[in-house]
């Protein structure tokens, strides 16, 4: 059964197997956490993404799919880029929030990786709700089949840790 743990903070001071990164589709870095991770990381991140682009992503990566590229700098092996949706009133993208979540870890399974942090998916400038983004990636990775030993939620700020802590016993 993997264990789910918190931690308030920076993402990219994890010391994990893969950090997952709320990437944008283009997969060549943005703002929030995908910035943070690509300057920390270093251009080796960049270049496995560029790498990716002109092979398999030439459109960039679909929304709620995973790729996984080497973590540079980063305390990690792999980052492992996701693509949240983008919050609607009118339409129910949940399905979508709870996909970037089972095909990071399906990604982590894939290359090995026993422990894997993960930042809140689309609850930044993609405008997801925290209360709603806490509880699809608590149920979602709660019910995935995963040999992950620890998924650790790493936020950034005290309302996503309260909003995520209360998803747990």
């Amino acid at each position: 059964m993997t264990r789910i743990t918190l931690a308030q903070g920076d993402i990219t001071r994890q010391s994990v197997d893969a950090i997952v990164n709320a990437a944008n589709s283009s997969l060549l870095g943005g703002g929030g956490v995908d910035g943070a991770i690509h300057r920390r990381g270093g251009p080796a991140i960049l270049a496995d993404c560029r790498r990716l682009r002109a092979s398999h992503y030439g459109k960039g990566l679909p929304t709620g799919q995973a790729v996984a590229t080497t973590a540079g700098d980063l305390d990690a092996r792999w980052v492992i880029h996701t693509v949240g949706p983008v919050h609607s009133q009118s339409l129910d993208r949940s399905e979508l929030l709870a996909s970037c979540y089972r095909e990071s870890l399906r990604r982590a399974d894939e290359l090995g990786a026993r422990t894997v942090a993960f930042p809140a998916i689309s609850t930044g400038i993609y405008g997801w709700p925290m209360d709603d983004g806490a509880r699809i990636a608590v149920e979602t990775v709660r019910d995935a089949d995963t040999a992950v030993e620890e998924v650790r939620f790493v936020l950034f700020d005290e309302q996503a840790y309260e909003a995520f802590a209360r998803q747990l016993p």
